[in-house]
């Protein structure tokens, strides 16, 4: 996944590199946290660290990379702290010295918590605490807030489920489905991204996300995906052959059991449902015994989905469930996958139950809303210096600026803890409960965990 960014002492900032000449004389460790200050979201559902931790912490350092960072940080106009990376070479088999403790993954914790603490374990490496803060950084906040967000449409969906169906548990696994490969900025986004995800949900089209979850969480396969069209696959038929290629998307899918999900709004949504597929090829679709899934893929959202399923409805009836809303014939289901985000979720499925609906008739495809449209001040992610030690002793250092109190940051190592009053950060001195509990120190993965196992603390938290 690396490729050419593989060397570790470049995985920062330029800057960085000139901070192991600013700490105060006699300095030994600095202890920094990492935290979400808030955002659009109430709370974090954590996840990530232990992608990054396999990808990047286990793999040594080398000379030949000590080498490489001299040359481009020297020309690049920077100090480089030779004697400091080869001491890490040569003193601590090119694994970087200190030690990260952290949340459990999955947990949803409210922000304004500390979620990660880092220290230097080699009294002489102080630096290198701040100086992981790039990619540490990055590591949590990218799929923590896509988790969290997965987390949020889901509790959406799964309102909705509750009050218009009668087996919401059974349905809400693959109402939300990644279509979010193409909309990202990296091959390395869309695995991160899309594994953050299926924490929340089995549907997805990211295949980066099934390898990152096989390679880094134990999944041996975390999601699923249908045989599906997509407009080229259709138009290619021509126009006047539309039906043609509908008839042939359930000749070549159609199996009893099976799923198929077919894009109709290449000319007319609306002809393509109540003349198509509900009169010229109903009966091909009622005999295969599979399920067709209509794709719209234009329109406004609540207003077309209502209407494609009332036509479907029209065309091949439907039952009503014990909570009194309608539920379309097996046979058809409708999946909007067109410019989704939470909003327009909750409107889709506000007009479905106001049609009399139920939410089970429709699934959703979420593709950059879910994956790219969001960035680190989504949820204000920060990683702040709260300690140091200098000359054996101990101190409390924060930022305190007159000018935005949001950026006051915590002061001293700290706890994350969680009692009957739910979960809170304090000092970690005295305290015996302490949630951040060491995931890595000096080459060592200590804490393992699964996918899941992940989803499971995930759920409870719904």
């Amino acid at each position: 996944m690396n490729g050419i960014l593989s060397n570790l002492i470049l995985n920062t900032d330029s800057y960085k590199a000139s901070h192991f000449l600013q700490y105060p004389p006699g300095t030994e460790e600095v202890s920094s946290y990492i935290e979400s200050r808030g955002g659009e979201f109430p709370h974090t559902l954590f996840f990530g660290l232990q992608a990054f931790v396999k990808q990047y912490l286990l793999t040594p350092i080398t000379y030949d990379d000590v080498g490489e960072a001299e040359e481009l940080l020297t020309a690049h106009g920077l100090p480089f702290n030779l004697s400091g990376w080869l001491r890490i070479v040569n003193e601590h088999g090119g694994h970087l010295p200190i030690e990260i403790v952290a949340a459990e993954e999955g947990e949803v914790i409210p922000t304004h918590n500390a979620l990660v603490q880092v220290r230097n374990t080699d009294r002489e490496l102080a630096w290198v605490t701040s100086y992981i803060e790039t990619a540490l950084v990055r590591a949590v906040w990218y799929p923590t807030t896509v988790a969290t967000l997965s987390f949020e449409a889901k509790r959406i969906i799964r309102r909705y489920l509750q009050r218009t169906c009668d087996d919401a548990d059974g349905q809400i696994a693959f109402k939300l489905h990644d279509f979010g490969a193409r909309g990202v900025s990296s091959l390395e986004s869309a695995m991160l991204g899309g594994m953050a995800h299926l924490v929340n949900f089995r549907g997805t089209d990211t295949l980066a996300a099934i390898l990152g979850a096989r390679r880094y969480y134990g999944a041996s396969m975390a999601g699923f995906s249908i045989p599906a069209a997509e407009h080229s696959t259709i138009t290619s038929w021509g126009r006047e052959r539309e039906a043609d290629a509908y008839s042939n998307m359930i000749d070549r899918f159609g199996s009893p059991g099976k799923l198929v999900a077919v894009v109709s709004d290449s000319y007319d949504i609306f002809n393509a449902v109540t003349e198509l597929w509900g009169k010229k090829l109903k009966d091909q679709v009622l005999q295969s015994g599979a399920t067709l899934v209509v794709r719209p893929d234009s329109g406004d959202p609540a207003e077309i989905v209502v209407e494609v399923a009332r036509r479907l409805s029209e065309q091949f009836g439907t039952t009503v469930n014990s909570r009194g809303y309608a539920v379309l014939n097996p046979c058809v289901r409708i999946i909007q996958g067109d410019g989704m985000d939470l909003g327009q979720i909750e409107a889709v499925l506000a007009a479905m139950a106001q049609a009399g609906m139920s939410a089970e008739n429709v699934a959703f495809g979420m593709g950059g809303g879910l994956l790219q449209k969001l960035n680190r001040d989504t949820m204000k992610w920060a990683m702040k210096a709260s300690a140091i030690k200098i000359n054996g002793f101990w101190q409390d250092i924060y930022k305190e600026p007159a000018t935005d109190r949001g950026k006051v940051s915590k002061r001293g190592r700290q706890a994350l803890i969680r009692d009957a009053n739910g979960w809170h950060t304090a000092p970690s001195a005295g305290t015996s409960e302490n949630q951040l509990t060491p995931v890595y120190r000096d080459g060592k993965l200590l804490r393992q965990t699964t996918l899941d196992t992940i989803r499971g603390r995930a759920d409870a938290a719904l």
